[in-house]
């Protein structure tokens, strides 16, 4: 290779390396410019999923200290293959009896009887669903419990904008709305039930979900304190509970023979995170379903007396046939 080839074949690199230098500094300040401004833009309700940098102790609970009676679940014509599951994920996790609500009624009924409790008569208790066309009160002769979900969250009857807490909930799920054009107040709604409570003291009624007044325990004290027949459920409630630890704690203490264990959507991980807040005082854990909660929440660990009522002594008390000989006394 010649001199004046050498020198034109280094002029090239010469050149190519220059442009090197003053476009790569060039694009990765345009880089950097653009990830600036992209992170200073406003993220949606969505987008913003922060990571907590706080460092507290845990407890991962795995299974219930004692062993427990969920009041709520539904399971609608299972078959002998899903309730051998059921049972095998029940003893991982003490979940000693579980309640379905969803029998059904006439064939539909005996066949769910038949398929949960004619198989394991000690791990199931089966509740009818009333037919509507022959109403009266004879649950209250039989000692029969009545479950009864009135209303829905009361943020579902507000409007739907940027201050209502269960916006999420209600982007994924708009049919859960409640608007006054279609639907009755929630107001209405209680007062008619309220109605129902009283009118029939010798019936015990359990309210589903803290009867919707999770976020107001002072209003359902109120309930509690003028019907002595009305019990309620902590089904699909607990990240009411998780963000008022202090509140829940002397409520739950107060008010520990009112009130029961219950889960409703079942999912056996699910619960583990009920066990950690009746049983821990964990602090600002996220909560298993978002669009239940964009908040997190803590533990409010309840003495071991009423840890036992609200899993298994309360239930025992109310549900007629349950053994109570497979629970500590």
């Amino acid at each position: 290779m010649n001199s004046r080839r050498i020198m034109t074949f280094f002029s090239i690199i010469f050149v190519a390396l220059f442009a090197a230098f003053i476009v790569w500094p060039r694009a990765a300040m345009t880089q950097q410019q653009q990830t600036s401004q992209k992170s200073q833009q406003t993220p949606t309700i969505d987008e913003y999923q922060p990571k907590s940098t706080l460092v507290t102790k845990e407890h991962k609970i795995e299974r219930a200290k004692f062993p427990f009676i969920d009041i709520h679940s539904h399971h609608w014509n299972p078959t002998p293959e899903e309730v051998d599951r059921l049972v095998k994920e029940m003893d991982t996790i003490n979940l000693r009896v579980m309640v379905n609500l969803s029998g059904g009624t006439g064939e539909e009924l005996k066949k769910t009887v038949a398929v949960m409790k004619g198989r394991y008569p000690d791990r199931f208790v089966v509740f009818a669903n009333m037919n509507y066309d022959d109403l009266n009160t004879k649950c209250a002769e039989l000692k029969i419990p009545v479950l009864i979900h009135v209303a829905e969250p009361s943020a579902f009857f507000d409007p739907w904008d940027y201050r209502n807490e269960r916006w999420q909930e209600l982007k994924e799920f708009p049919g859960r709305a409640r608007p006054p054009a279609k639907y009755p107040p929630f107001e209405t709604l209680m007062a008619e039930r309220n109605h129902l409570f009283a009118k029939h003291p010798n019936t015990n009624f359990i309210a589903a979900h803290l009867g919707f007044h999770g976020n107001d325990l002072a209003r359902l004290g109120k309930l509690f304190d003028e019907n002595p027949n009305v019990y309620v459920d902590i089904a699909a409630v607990l990240a009411e509970l998780g963000r008022q630890p202090y509140s829940a704690h002397d409520f739950l203490v107060k008010y520990q023979d009112r009130v029961v264990m219950g889960k409703d959507i079942y999912e056996v991980n699910e619960y583990k995170w009920y066990f950690r807040a009746l049983e821990t005082r964990d602090e600002y854990f996220e909560y298993y379903r978002k669009r239940h909660a964009f908040w997190r929440i803590y533990g409010f660990q309840v003495p071991d007396d009423v840890l036992k009522k609200i899993y298994y002594k309360n239930a025992l008390k109310l549900v007629p046939g349950i053994e109570a000989k497979a629970f500590p006394e």
